[in-house]
């Protein structure tokens, strides 16, 4: 049966991509002012938001290790799993974002990179997590997981910076299309497909997070174990 379930979600996952696609590339209309490149947007919008939300399941797993380690040793684990969960699939689609970015801005802006706001708040995120990932990767001894914890909290700090960037300051990067000034937003056929490739994309997302998740919990489970033995030898 919990095969069966998986199955279903894994089908309707790709059928939401394939149908996010279709809505992307055929139903959205060209920008007045963009044109083509401004279909860029429905892959660079989700993964950012998907990368924040996952962000949140870090800091969440970050909280939760530090507040339990010293009284329920698995739960501990638990939430520790979900923190470098989180970070690793947060990570890949903070890559997305900072890769489609500049691929839209060359077009846009004539040039691949500029020094703004948005763009290096989320460039400081994106090397604060990936500080996080190698050490979890090098780093050895029983304090590894609790310096981790407090990287993660410490990164999940700069996702309302980025988020808000292009309102506190002044940058290149585009105005807020959603609750920004008057006259922002976007009309209904581009926001349709918007909000399509907003949940295929966090289908996706949740798919591989859990995915992660059992792993490290399996690898856990394996280093106890392992560890166990070596203290019976």
């Amino acid at each position: 049966m919990k095969k069966l379930a998986i199955g279903i979600y894994v089908l309707l996952t790709l059928g939401l991509l394939a149908w996010g696609y279709y809505q992307a590339i055929y139903v959205a209309p060209n920008d007045a002012l963009q044109g083509e490149i401004f279909r860029i947007i429905y892959y660079h919008v989700p993964s950012a938001s998907v990368a924040f939300l996952f962000f949140a399941v870090s800091l969440a797993g970050s909280i939760g290790y530090l507040a339990a380690r010293r009284t329920n040793g698995d739960r501990a684990q638990s939430f520790d799993a979900w923190a470098v969960a989180g970070a690793e699939v947060g990570v890949v689609f903070c890559t997305v974002v900072l890769t489609t970015g500049p691929i839209w801005a060359r077009r846009a802006w004539g040039i691949w990179w500029t020094w703004d706001a948005r763009l290096t708040t989320t460039l400081v995120l994106w090397l604060i997590y990936m500080s996080y990932l190698l050490l979890r990767r090098f780093a050895e001894g029983p304090q590894m997981q609790t310096l981790a914890a407090v990287l993660g909290i410490f990164g999940a700090l700069d996702v309302p910076i980025v988020y808000m960037s292009n309102r506190w300051w002044r940058t290149q990067h585009p105005a807020p299309v959603f609750g920004g000034a008057q006259g922002s937003g976007m009309a209904p056929s581009m926001v349709h497909p918007l909000l399509w490739n907003m949940l295929a994309w966090f289908a996706w997302g949740v798919m591989i997070l859990v995915f992660r998740y059992r792993v490290e919990r399996l690898q856990q489970q394996i280093a106890a174990a392992e560890a166990e033995a070596a203290l019976n030898a």
